[in-house]
């Protein structure tokens, strides 16, 4: 699958769901063509509405978003949602199609392509999910965690150069997140993912953003934001605790 990722560049945005209540607060960001990227942040940070500007679903008070050249807005929607796949955090938000192969055909078929190219588009993303033999089942009749897949799988057919996720590893099992960081690695185009879930973040992006109460913290390596207890527990963060637990747990006698 050819894809061209594309940069996203956020400069300065603002927004507020009511008169008064910014939960976005003049964030600043740029994540460069092919990177992969993680937001992390407690629950109500602001992560997932900071997702929703990518493609225009939400738009600013204030601020500009690009994907590379072509900022987002209500003259360039239709291209601009082109260019970024939402992958939402329940999957029978994008799955409402009788089949996995329709809903998988959905996008390609709105963007005016032969039936040839759907159908190449729908098989490359069901072998990229590992969905082959699923074309004629019922996508809510599948696990949770095939139906993520189908989910990515409807995004991936359309090709986007930015793929965001919202919250992608909640309730799945330690074997497919694992699968999923890996998806998530070999990803041909730029990566953005928010999650509370810290560890697979973490495995999955070279950089990293924390955001909390509607600002953008801090920024930097994986390494680096993973490493800085301080800032971790600052912000409600503090993986650590589980491993100081563990090892606690491992060396006390088990009663």
């Amino acid at each position: 699958m050819t894809v061209q990722p594309a940069g996203v560049s956020i400069t300065d945005l603002t927004f507020s769901y009511e008169e008064g209540k910014e939960v976005l607060k003049g964030i600043n960001l740029q994540v460069e063509p092919g990177e992969r990227f993680g937001i992390i942040g407690p629950s109500g940070a602001g992560k997932s509405t900071l997702l929703l500007h990518l493609n225009g679903i939400l738009s600013g008070e204030k601020g500009v978003v690009k994907i590379g050249d072509l900022e987002v807005g209500r003259q360039t929607v239709a291209e601009i949602r082109q260019r970024v796949g939402l992958v939402f955090q329940n999957p029978d938000d994008q799955l409402f199609n009788p089949t996995v192969e329709e809903d998988v055909a959905f996008g390609p078929l709105n963007m005016d392509l032969s039936p040839d190219e759907v159908a190449q588009r729908v098989d490359h993303a069901l072998v990229d999910m590992n969905l082959q033999g699923f074309e004629k089942l019922s996508s809510h009749h599948l696990s949770y965690g095939e139906r993520k897949r189908v989910a990515l799988a409807t995004v991936l057919a359309m090709r986007p150069a930015v793929l965001a996720f919202d919250e992608p590893f909640s309730n799945l099992s330690p074997a497919m997140v694992e699968q999923l960081i890996e998806m998530v690695r070999n990803l041909p185009a730029t990566v953005i993912i928010v999650s509370q879930s810290i560890l697979p973040v973490i495995a999955s992006c070279q950089r990293l953003a924390i955001l909390n109460e509607g600002q953008l913290i801090a920024s930097g390596s994986a390494r680096e934001i993973a490493s800085d207890r301080g800032l971790l527990r600052e912000n409600g963060l503090d993986f650590h605790f589980y491993y100081d637990m563990l090892d606690g747990l491992l060396q006390s006698p088990i009663p």
